[in-house]
């Protein structure tokens, strides 16, 4: 899942990207409220953490324009004003939850786990491609019931695979959406990862899963479907 980090003080913003990361969350940031409301509007994310205090613009007014933009995306507000008025402000302008600084890690990670819930039932369901099995909540992978172990990267990457089953992925989509913003699109990382995934969720089973489109990307296919 790929989140989106709205702070101006780049060591909070540091703090909570590699927190998030740490967790297999895809974490973009924005230090000002035009650059998050841009991000906000052109990219599909699954939630946003996004400051009040910011330069340029606001977190309530970027808020009121991603909502305006018909960005439907969970915001969580980060504030350190205190006031009820100033967190019913936040709310109004279309916030799905606040968090007042300073804060806990571990606080914040728990609601962004209860946004992600309340987005969709769908998004904390079991992901399943023939006896591959993956849960988005406890971030286990099982195949068979043998318990596979993936990096963070790798399992962002398996989990895009799995919610996108069946269809061609090109490097620039898994790019888009399991990398960030800045990803170096020259690096050959997508393919050693593909490759480090593809070991783990194939070797010792009889019927590949991840397989190789030359000149399209890669695709993941229950094992039923292999030709």
């Amino acid at each position: 899942m790929r989140i989106l980090v709205v702070e101006d003080e780049k060591k909070v913003a540091s703090f909570i990207k590699k927190g998030l990361e740490e967790q297999s969350y895809v974490v973009d940031t924005a230090f000002d409220g035009l650059e998050g409301e841009r991000l906000a509007s052109q990219t599909p994310y699954d939630a946003i953490i996004l400051d009040v205090l910011l330069p340029k613009q606001d977190g309530v007014v970027t808020c009121q324009k991603i909502r305006h933009r018909g960005v439907s995306t969970p915001v969580l507000i980060l504030t350190a004003l205190g006031e009820t008025d100033d967190k019913v402000r936040g709310l109004d302008s279309g916030a799905d939850d606040y968090l007042t600084k300073p804060f806990h890690f571990e606080e914040l990670l728990a609601r962004v786990r209860a946004l992600l819930r309340r987005k969709s039932q769908d998004k904390s369901a079991l992901l399943q491609a023939g006896s591959l099995v993956l849960d988005p909540v406890t971030r286990k992978v099982e195949r068979e019931g043998r318990q596979i172990r993936l990096t963070s990267r790798e399992f962002a990457l398996l989990e895009y695979f799995m919610r996108n089953k069946g269809q061609i992925l090109s490097r620039a989509n898994l790019a888009q959406h399991v990398w960030n913003v800045s990803f170096d699109m020259e690096s050959n990382v997508i393919d050693v990862y593909v490759k480090l995934l593809r070991q783990k969720i194939d070797r010792g089973f009889d019927q590949p899963m991840l397989q190789t489109i030359v000149g399209a990307g890669y695709v993941l296919k229950d094992p039923d479907e292999n030709d």
